[in-house]
């Protein structure tokens, strides 16, 4: 039995699919499970880069096929890098794949599923599916209407191929209450959090992180935004908050790193607010990730109430591990939520209610015991429930259920004949 996961971003690609997926692999190679991943020959923010077609990393088979490179930026385009994917990901699949083989699909591109169900069964192999988001459900919440008319048959493929498959792992329980409304069996659903690193991300205390000073935050309550700036997420609480306290607090800044498709929109928003108290930074690099994720008192994570149950946002595990009480806007009964009135490690507030949110950025700020103790407890149940060694355990007991493990011999011809 080998492993074969199929997702359109690999390592050394730092998408957030690509990282989980990266992570994954390589501590499943580590322990002996032959990993092989069928992936593109691109990154996600440069698709013109050429990575090796195959090559071993750290013990894990890599097959990086071809695909159109148009982007992200039109979706006529992407529609063609989606179709170039599932094209050469079944040719591939369908050489590479044996019988009582796993194959493990991830949701990027929609609807991979469909093409590694039909491997599947024509290979005799069992079908896992590691489902990120739901898709066609998420492009109706988004209003992208291009998908509307493909709407009904998108969503019966995508059906098909969760009935069919061995287990479905989704990231949190309201993603598995989606598939008992689609009915999926509910034997088939596992539970499995995505994760953050705790070794290498850790509680730090503010007046001992040098980036904080680099940035000039020393004497600030910082509430930060840390990650991608998707068309998921609703800022417009948020920056209505941030415009509020500009008048009233002069001490609280708005800290935002990363990028994404509305970072432009909100460069515009705040310059024509004159949101002074707002920092923008870019992605910091992986090894400042501690750092970075260290410089807020308080963490942002925001998500629209449609895509509840459809998304769990990854960027609380971060936070968690780095010892900070998040502040959540969206629906306050949502997955994350859940976490945070459960374990007392942070609050949330409707999407349209600034004034909540600024009623707990002040309560976080006027007691800053109370503000490292939600922090210390968020760390507390991100080591019971969101590490790192506990998802890949979870890995280990799904994979393990299928059957005894091969190793894969370092000659296996099928490597040098995929392509």
């Amino acid at each position: 039995m080998k492993i074969i996961f199929v997702n359109r971003y690999f390592y050394p690609d730092h998408s957030a699919t690509s990282q989980m997926l990266s992570d994954l692999a390589f501590d499943l190679a580590c322990e002996g499970y032959p990993v092989n991943v069928v992936t593109s020959r691109q990154l996600y923010d440069r698709p013109t880069a050429e990575l090796a077609k195959a090559e071993d990393i750290r013990g894990v088979r890599i097959f990086r096929i071809w695909t159109t490179r148009f982007g992200r930026a039109g979706l006529l385009g992407r529609a063609l890098d989606y179709a170039s994917f599932y094209l050469s990901a079944f040719w591939v699949l369908l050489r590479l794949t044996a019988k009582g083989d796993v194959i493990v699909a991830k949701t990027d591109p929609p609807l991979i599923s469909v093409i590694c169900g039909l491997v599947a069964v024509l290979r005799g192999a069992a079908l896992v599916n590691w489902i990120q988001d739901l898709f066609p459900e998420v492009a109706t919440e988004l209003d992208m209407k291009a998908i509307g008319p493909a709407m009904p048959l998108a969503r019966s493929l995508r059906n098909w191929s969760l009935r069919r498959a061995a287990c479905n792992v989704v990231l949190g329980e309201l993603m598995a209450q989606k598939l008992s409304e689609q009915r999926v069996d509910a034997e088939s659903v596992r539970v499995i959090p995505n994760w953050a690193d705790g070794d290498h991300i850790k509680p730090l205390a503010p007046e001992d992180n040098e980036l904080r000073r680099e940035w000039g935050l020393e004497d600030k309550f910082v509430v930060g935004y840390s990650g991608n700036f998707g068309r998921a997420h609703e800022f417009f609480t948020i920056l209505r908050a941030a415009e509020i306290l500009r008048d009233r607090d002069a001490s609280v800044v708005f800290l935002f790193i990363g990028g994404g498709a509305q970072r432009v929109a909100l460069e515009q928003w705040i310059e024509a607010h004159d949101l002074t108290n707002v920092l923008f930074r870019p992605y910091q690099p992986k090894e400042k990730l501690g750092l970075s994720l260290s410089v807020p008192d308080a963490h942002l994570v925001c998500l629209k109430p449609g895509l509840e149950g459809l998304i769990v946002p990854s960027k609380f595990y971060g936070i968690a591990a780095a010892g900070r009480p998040t502040l959540f806007v969206g629906h306050p009964d949502g997955e994350i939520p859940r976490v945070l009135n459960a374990v007392n490690c942070g609050y949330a507030v409707s999407a349209g209610d600034p004034e909540g949110l600024i009623r707990h950025i002040k309560a976080l700020k006027s007691d800053p015991d109370a503000c490292r103790q939600m922090g210390l407890r968020a760390r507390t149940e991100f080591e019971r429930r969101f590490s790192r060694p506990r998802a890949v355990a979870a890995w280990k007991d799904l994979l393990d259920s299928f059957g005894p493990v091969k190793v894969a011999e370092s000659s296996d011809s099928s490597y040098s004949r995929t392509f």
